[in-house]
């Protein structure tokens, strides 16, 4: 279990860091060109969640994280040494929303910077693609999970 909690450590440092890049050398809303026509940095200071949804709502993203916190221990604790796939998912989706949550404490919103110039997609940050990674994960774990229930039933 140790090394799941050192994975969710470096995911949290990748996110901090990219994040304070972002802020020490791009000014707000300034669009640097990464891969033209297919990835930019924009330094965005969201107060909201995807799509700015519940914006300025941030004692309800603390009580969210906290009670996701919570249950990703929980259950890492419990059933993480049953499946490696499972505690992969479950450690993402704690690196994502601690990644999230420091900003939020720190600064009051949250640093997105990663902004996809060939679809209409919100700019987002590391901390959101590790929740995206994780909850996908999860998706895959449950399906696969429920595959072999169904196998031993046969």
């Amino acid at each position: 279990m140790f090394l799941y909690y050192i994975l969710a450590l470096l995911i949290i440092g990748i996110d901090q860091f990219t994040k304070y890049l972002t802020v020490a050398t791009i000014d707000l809303y300034e669009v640097v060109e990464v891969f033209p026509s297919l990835l930019s940095w924009m330094y965005l200071q969201n107060t909201g969640a995807a799509w700015s949804i519940l914006e300025g709502q941030m004692w309800f993203f603390y009580i969210v994280t906290a009670i996701v916190v919570v249950i990703v221990v929980y259950y890492l604790q419990k059933y993480g040494r049953q499946s490696r796939l499972l505690s992969l998912s479950l450690t993402f989706v704690l690196a994502g929303s601690i990644g999230n949550v420091i900003d939020r404490i720190r600064l009051g919103y949250v640093v997105d910077m990663i902004r996809l110039e060939f679809i209409d997609f919100p700019i987002f940050n590391v901390a959101d693609m590790a929740l995206s990674v994780g909850v996908g994960l999860m998706i895959l774990y449950v399906f696969l999970d429920e595959q072999d229930k169904k196998r031993k039933l046969h």
